[in-house]
């Protein structure tokens, strides 16, 4: 490989990493995990020991033997098959509590904003047709006295322009 072709493919790869939305992507990516970490915690240290103080115990230790006996054998390990539906639960509260917080906190903020900044630039461009009008009725308007003042009554029109 040539040393000129390798620096053009270095390059691009440079000018690839550095676009807008990949740095973008991977800022989200980073505060994603961090932001799950602290979902993850609040789950396992408030949201499961509510649960077991109702119920049992906490949602990790809800589960039920598929294939008998479920227990511990004397070598320790495990025997018949567990359906582990309690983490199952856990981990979809804490996909409904991270999604609903990134919606909450995150999105619908952001929508909100965004909606105002639409609702304004579309404002602005309504005074600015509404400011054009009337200039152009204005200048009708000097056009009209100007004609009136040399005396020839009535404001021609031109076919050109419609002054």
């Amino acid at each position: 490989m040539s040393e000129k072709k390798k620096e053009s493919v270095l390059a691009g790869f440079k000018a690839f990493l550095m676009r807008g939305n990949v740095v973008d992507l991977a800022v989200a990516v980073v505060i994603g995990a961090a932001f799950t970490s602290i979902v993850n915690s609040v789950v396992k240290g408030i949201i499961s020991p509510v649960v077991g103080a109702v119920g049992t115990k906490s949602l990790e230790g809800y589960k039920s033997c598929l294939k008998a006996p479920c227990a511990i054998g004397p070598d320790g390990q495990p025997t018949g098959v567990e359906i582990l539906w309690g983490s199952v639960l856990n981990a979809t509260l804490t996909f409904v509590i991270t999604a609903a917080v990134v919606y909450f906190l995150m999105v619908l903020p952001m929508s909100k904003y965004l909606a105002k900044q639409e609702a304004r630039r579309k404002a602005k461009e309504g005074v600015q047709e509404v400011v054009e009008i009337t200039e152009l009725e204005l200048l009708k308007e000097i056009r009209d006295a100007l004609v009136a003042q040399r005396g020839g009554g009535t404001a021609p029109t031109s076919p050109r322009n419609g002054f």
